[in-house]
């Protein structure tokens, strides 16, 4: 049976420093990180998906938490076929590579030179070992859109970003159900043999998006990812992640994966489950929930 742990994304979320989840006394991010990793030995890391971090932030989160602890990490939105302000690149691949640059609000990775792309990946891999040298690197997390489809030109993106980051372990959410409806098969077998952890994920069921619950290990290291289950909000544009992940899990919905997470352990090394459905202090509410339905203290 691999270790199980559980926690969730975003753990400086403004909805769940508002709640009374943190004490009066925990008013600095260090503080609330501490006592955050008191409660939970694995947290997710949404702010990398907008920027690459800082040293300072870099130096806060492995200074602030305990040995053991690990830190999930997501993927910078460019690498993910997401369009991404430029004006999230740095500083320093704006200055230098702004006459080749189109000045447009938002960027995608084809907008830019082959250089500056490379020297992103290289940003983003020297955060990354930054992690792993302080041995708090869980996984990078690549969540791909709904437009990221299961063709072949995909399927070779994603082998590529593979072969980058081959020190590390890798973990990939898909957005749109295709590639684990008709392409499950070939889907899973593409994750196996190139050691990259498919994320299984609760989400809102029925729409044209929606992926399905699968329990599935591709690698040594597994993940699941609670969205919550609100379908009004989960394919409207103009809605805040707040209010687009508002959802309250009931115990008999978190048993459900009980089973299936225990079955999951039995197949890897490392399992972790993460809440986001972050809208006040529901993920920890449902994190401790499903602590307690895993028997783990």
């Amino acid at each position: 049976m691999g270790r199980i742990t559980v926690g969730i994304s975003s753990w400086a979320d403004p909805g769940l420093v508002q709640s009374d989840f943190y004490p009066f006394e925990a008013k600095t991010p260090e503080a609330r990180l501490k006592y955050y990793a008191s409660r939970f030995p694995i947290a997710e890391i949404d702010s990398t998906y907008h920027f690459f971090p800082t040293q300072r932030n870099l130096s806060l989160w492995l200074e602030n938490t305990p040995k053991g602890f690990a830190f999930d990490v997501k993927a910078y939105s460019l690498f993910t076929g997401q369009p991404t302000k430029l004006t999230a690149l740095p500083r320093t691949i704006r200055e230098k590579y702004s006459g080749q640059i189109a000045a447009k609000d938002n960027v995608y990775l084809h907008h830019l030179p082959e250089e500056a792309v490379d020297e992103l990946w290289g940003i983003f891999i020297g955060a990354a070992e930054s992690f792993q040298k302080g041995k708090k690197l869980g996984a990078l997390l690549f969540q791909f859109p709904p437009w990221f489809h299961p063709e072949p030109r995909n399927f070779d993106y994603i082998a590529r970003c593979r072969e980058r980051l081959s020190q590390f372990q890798v973990a990939v959410e898909f957005r749109i159900g295709s590639w684990l409806d008709q392409h499950r098969e070939k889907t899973l077998k593409f994750l196996r043999e190139h050691s990259i952890s498919l994320v299984c994920v609760d989400e809102p069921q029925g729409l044209k998006s929606s992926v399905p619950p699968v329990a599935e290990v591709t690698a040594s290291f597994a993940m699941v990812r609670f969205h919550g289950r609100n379908s009004e909000n989960w394919e409207r544009g103009a809605v805040d992640a707040a209010e687009k992940f508002n959802y309250l899990y009931n115990e008999d919905e978190l048993r459900e994966w009980a089973p299936r997470t225990l079955a999951m352990a039995k197949s890897a090394r490392e399992l972790h489950v993460i809440f986001k459905n972050k809208h006040a202090d529901f993920p920890v509410r449902n994190a401790i929930q499903m602590k307690a339905l895993l028997g783990i203290t």
